[in-house]
């Protein structure tokens, strides 16, 4: 059952006079309950285009996006999703505790359950122990992890992240990835957009792969391995692009 649906999807861009850049053109795809979903694509290929979309954060130029049944604007969707971007910013004299309260009360949490998740939150990112520390002393890494915490405040049934292992080192990468596994098992829905086809294919069920503002194709890993001939997902990746690139090309000529 598809918890995320998108319908001929797309956002343009007007910059100035007579002038328009297609972010995303015309994505229909599904996310289906319990499965962790991989967005893939370089630089500028829509990923974060199209989970702002999702999030209601911009409009879309036109199609439709359906969460849990309801609209991205609905209240009901909202209280349901966890969302950690790329680049979060937070209030540096703040500790660990006091920014996941203050994203308690905006999702209007009693003030007892917001204590208590705090508490369940900072054993499960590992940052018990840095409760009294304010984020300013915080690594790259422990950054990373109070705000995967702050995303899981409102115990989501869906979990949105933008390229959530940035910047990380590799026992950062391995800790961010088994969480992530962790919170799957338990029944969450994950949404990953990432450049970092290594982090993806460990944990991701399904991936799209994103160009240009097109979504190329998507499906299994093993599946688009077979239908694009690929060695492994880097190769599926480049592949893909090159496809479509050539396709371009020849509609140009």
């Amino acid at each position: 059952m598809a918890i995320i649906q998108t319908r001929g999807l797309s956002k343009v861009y007007t910059l100035g006079r007579n002038k328009e850049v297609v972010a995303l053109n015309k994505v229909s795809m599904s996310i289906e309950e319990g499965e962790i979903f991989g967005i893939l694509g370089p630089n500028g290929s829509g990923k974060t285009t199209c989970l702002k979309l999702l999030l209601g954060i911009i409009f879309p130029t036109e199609g439709e996006i359906e969460i849990m049944g309801e609209n991205q604007y609905s209240v009901t969707a909202k209280k349901n999703i966890g969302f950690l971007p790329e680049n979060p910013y937070y209030y540096d004299y703040l500790t660990g505790p006091e920014i996941l309260k203050f994203y308690g009360k905006l999702f209007d949490m009693p003030a007892s359950a917001i204590s208590k998740r705090t508490d369940e939150l900072l054993q499960l990112v590992g940052l018990y122990d840095a409760r009294n520390l304010s984020l300013r002393h915080y690594s790259k890494g422990m950054l990373e992890r109070i705000g995967l915490a702050a995303s899981l405040i409102n115990d989501p049934k869906i979990l949105i992240l933008d390229e959530p292992t940035t910047g990380l080192d590799p026992i950062g990468c391995k800790e961010t990835r088994d969480l992530l596994i962790k919170l799957n098992q338990e029944g969450k829905t994950i949404l990953l957009s990432s450049h970092f086809l290594s982090e993806v294919e460990r944990v991701c069920t399904r991936i799209a792969i994103f160009h240009r503002g097109y979504l190329l194709t998507s499906g299994t890993l093993e599946g688009l391995l077979k239908e694009y001939q690929a060695a492994n997902l880097e190769d599926l990746f480049v592949k893909a692009i090159e496809r479509f690139d050539t396709s371009e090309q020849q509609m140009s000529v």
